[in-house]
């Protein structure tokens, strides 16, 4: 009798449908004829639960490659309240000005038809495993380590903002698809990036110490 019981919880299990993944619901919002434009706001609703992951890749991604100076300043903000608000177990909100910020839907469309491979190639290797690892209380603490990366990332350090924006994105497909070993994964490369950025902070502190006694002697 207990092994009918087990037997029906995998099968029923087995037949629990998966939720559609982050690329199929950009390109369900690219691909809808009834809009004119996708904004921010319109992302936060389609995703539902699963927002904060959204919104945090799509806010960290574009600083995990080099960028004009001061994009990190402004992609990084909007990662400030939602990190905060992740880590007290709120639900993700953004003010007007951003949730309002849009794009036309054929633009939008040709930026998905570019990133989508891409996405689709991450989330082959995404599957909901050691999922406690992305739920409260440990969401949590993932909402401060991001919280902390994110205050970095807005720093002008020189190459400061790459790696944190890298920590971040892995933390945001961990928690989009449930997925406890990208949040460890998360965890070690956002150690690496606060000792990088540790290490740099230190160096510009000494070099400016260096000539400044250059200077006095």
């Amino acid at each position: 009798m207990d092994g009918d019981r087990r037997s029906r919880r995998r099968f029923l299990k087995r037949r629990k449908k998966r939720r559609p993944r982050f690329s199929r619901i950009l390109e369900g919002l690219a691909g809808d004829p009834t809009r004119e434009r996708v904004s921010v706001g319109d992302i936060i609703a389609a995703m539902g639960d699963r927002a904060f992951g959204a919104l945090m890749l799509v806010f960290a991604l574009p600083n995990a490659i080099p960028t004009p100076p001061g994009t990190s300043a402004i992609l990084g903000a909007p990662l400030i309240f939602l990190a905060a608000q992740m880590m007290f177990g709120r639900r993700p909100w953004l003010p007007q000005f951003i949730a309002n910020r849009s794009m036309a839907r054929q633009d939008f469309a040709t930026l998905v038809g570019r990133l989508a491979p891409w996405l689709s190639r991450a989330e082959k290797l995404l599957r909901p495993r050691l999922s406690t690892l992305t739920l409260p209380p440990m969401e949590y603490l993932i909402g401060f380590v991001c919280l902390v990366l994110s205050l970095v990332l807005v720093l002008p350090i020189p190459l400061g903002n790459m790696l944190p924006a890298i920590a971040i994105s892995i933390f945001a497909f961990g928690v989009l698809e449930r997925d406890g070993v990208w949040t460890i994964a998360g965890l070690i490369v956002s150690a690496i990036s606060l000792f990088v950025a540790a290490g740099v902070v230190y160096a510009l502190i000494k070099a400016v110490f260096y000539l400044i006694t250059n200077a006095l002697h």
